[in-house]
């Protein structure tokens, strides 16, 4: 990697929204809450202007969320995964979707690894 370069490290916590997920049939017309964070790394560059726009990150993984209608939430975290790294220039893309009012007692995450 050239010496202008630096990585960072970006973070996008509690993105929340409504949307349809789940296999159980009220959750195939009922929107559900649903918590999105996410981080990723990449090189920043200043004199290149070359950096990764986190509201556009944070829009889109939003829309794309907001537009299926994931039966799994395994589903949606790698479709989520292959259209950020394709549309940008990331790596060590984490994901984690969480279904905080799905059961009574607890929240339900997945991340990848």
């Amino acid at each position: 990697m050239p010496r202008n370069k630096t990585v960072m490290k970006v973070s996008i916590k509690s993105l929340t929204f409504k949307t349809i997920i789940g296999i159980l049939p009220f959750e195939r017309v009922t929107k559900q809450k649903v918590v999105l964070n996410l981080s990723f790394e990449y090189n920043f560059s200043k004199k290149q202007k070359d950096f990764v726009d986190y509201s556009q990150v944070a829009n889109m993984a939003k829309v794309i969320m907001k537009k299926e209608k994931f039966k799994l939430i395994e589903e949606a975290l790698i479709h989520l995964q292959k259209a950020l790294k394709n549309e940008f220039n990331i790596k060590k893309l984490h994901i984690q979707i969480s279904k905080p009012d799905i059961l009574k007692d607890c929240i339900v995450s997945v991340s990848n690894a």
